[in-house]
């Protein structure tokens, strides 16, 4: 069995693949360490044989989770690291080090999946967008607030502005004029994030025409998907990725 985590700002997500490539056995999204060890503890019959990440978390919780998983499991732990070029992708930072690991791995495994040109969308706490061309050259990309930290910028700066998940969840079911805080808030903050998209989406037909295809991740990726019809959904499109840059040995 093979573990594989995705290590970020906010959550860490993981899955137990079978060998040889026969699925999915069991995944889930957890907030820390110790919430980790208590799913992995709770699958029956898990016996990894192998185990890879990729973490955007600071040195030190990276080595605490590196320490857990080899101390509670014989398995050595692979680590996505930084590269200028991998699988035919050109890292397009100045200083490739700097390009996070996550959106390295989104690249990587977007245009393993495109074989060609594609714009990359990760919709999580912050959104970022990165293009690759045909040639696996990166052109670099952007990166803003997402859904998350939008409403809670105004949440914290904003004293009268107050309402719980369910009411945003609720507010966002039209576009319509908001006519309550939480109908202002939410609707003002997904157009902000479809502009951003549109935009992203010009820029790339600027570039490619119609020859380029579109990945959507991240936990708001189908707040994009009605504006993106043809995109491609792929919630574990940085697992594709870490596969790649972490081959089996």
């Amino acid at each position: 069995m093979i573990l594989e985590l995705d290590c970020g700002n906010s959550f860490i997500k993981w899955r137990v693949l079978y060998a040889q490539g026969a699925g999915c056995m069991v995944a889930g999204v957890v907030d820390s360490v110790v919430d980790l060890a208590s799913a992995l503890n709770g699958v029956a019959g898990l016996k990894l044989d192998h185990a890879r990440l990729v973490s955007v978390r600071s040195d030190a919780e990276t080595a605490e989770l590196i320490d857990f998983l080899t101390r509670s499991f014989p398995v050595e732990v692979q680590s996505a690291e930084p590269a200028t070029v991998l699988a035919g992708v050109q890292n397009g930072y100045y200083e490739f080090e700097r390009l996070g690991l996550d959106r390295w791995l989104a690249i990587l495994g977007a245009y393993h999946e495109a074989d060609g040109a594609c714009l990359v969308l990760d919709l999580g706490t912050a959104v970022t967008s990165d293009f690759v061309s045909a040639a696996g050259e990166h052109l670099g990309g952007f990166i803003c607030p997402g859904m998350p930290l939008l409403r809670n910028q105004l949440r914290t700066h904003t004293r009268r502005i107050r309402y719980d998940d369910a009411a945003a969840e609720q507010a966002l079911s039209t576009l319509r004029p908001g006519r309550s805080t939480v109908e202002a808030v939410e609707r003002g903050c997904s157009l902000m994030l479809r502009g951003f998209v549109q935009t992203q989406l010009e820029l790339a037909e600027g570039y490619w025409g119609s020859s380029f295809k579109v990945f959507l991740t991240g936990g708001d990726a189908l707040l994009a998907k009605e504006m993106l019809p043809g995109a491609l959904v792929m919630p574990d499109l940085i697992f594709v990725g870490l596969a790649i840059a972490c081959p089996l040995p």
